[in-house]
C-alpha cells in the first residue's frame, strides 16, 4: 500500500502518537521499510536495517534522529511499535521516542524540535516501501522494499493536550503554504 497523501492519513504532528507494525520476518536477514511518511526533506520512517528495528525522524533534511534497537529480529511474527511523547506547549516542539519490539523496549531517542505543519507537498505515506525520496539515510529507494510481510500498520494519536491547536495566524500560514 502506498502513495497515501498527507491529508488522507491521521495527523501525527504537534502531538504524542504511536505507530505499530505487525510483521512476518523472513529467514536470511530482513530489511526494509515497514511504514514511512514524507521524504528526504521531512518525515518519519519505521524500518529494519540489517534486521534491527529503527525509527527515524527527519527534521526538514537538517537532522535525522534515530531510535535504534540493538538486536536483529528473529524469523517469525513480531510487532514493532514506536511511541512519541510530545513535549507540548505549542507547535514544533520536541519529544522522546521509545521503540518497542513485541512489547519490550528496544531503543530510545530525543528530538528537540518537530515539523509543525506539513511533511511534504509531494511525498506520501507508504507501507512496506518508501516511494519517492528516502526519509532515512540508512536506505535508498532501491533498497527500501521490506523483505518480509507487513500484516498491518496502526497509527494512533496520543494525549488530549490541546496546546497544539492552531491560532488564526497559524491557520492563515497553513492555507498559504498549501496554495
Amino acid at each position: 500500500m502506498g502513495r497515501l497523501t498527507e491529508n488522507t492519513v491521521l495527523n501525527l504532528k504537534n502531538k504524542s502518537y504511536s505507530v505499530t507494525a505487525d510483521i512476518e520476518v523472513p529467514e536470511g536477514g530482513p530489511s526494509g521499510v515497514l511504514v514511512a511518511q514524507g521524504g528526504a526533506f521531512g518525515g518519519w520512517s519505521l524500518y529494519l536495517d540489517a534486521g534491527v528495528p529503527v525509527h527515524c525522524y527527519n527534521l526538514l533534511g537538517l537532522t535525522r534522529v534515530k531510535a535504534r534497537g540493538t538486536d536483529p529480529l528473529t524469523p517469525g511474527h513480531h510487532q514493532v511499535r514506536v511511541e512519541f511523547a510530545y513535549d507540548g506547549g505549542g507547535l514544533a516542539k520536541g519529544g522522546d521516542t521509545v521503540l518497542f519490539v513485541d512489547g519490550v523496549e528496544a531503543g530510545t531517542s530525543r528530538q528537540e524540535a518537530s515539523i509543525p505543519m506539513l511533511f511534504s507537498g509531494d511525498e506520501t505515506l507508504d507501507v512496506g516501501v518508501d516511494f519517492g525520496t528516502s526519509v532515512s539515510d540508512d536506505y535508498d529507494p532501491d533498497t527500501s522494499r521490506f523483505s518480509g510481510t507487513v500484516n498491518w500498520v496502526q497509527l494512533d494519536q496520543g494525549s488530549d493536550d490541546q496546546s497544539h491547536l492552531i491560532s488564526p495566524e497559524d491557520r492563515l500560514t497553513v492555507a498559504m503554504v498549501r496554495q
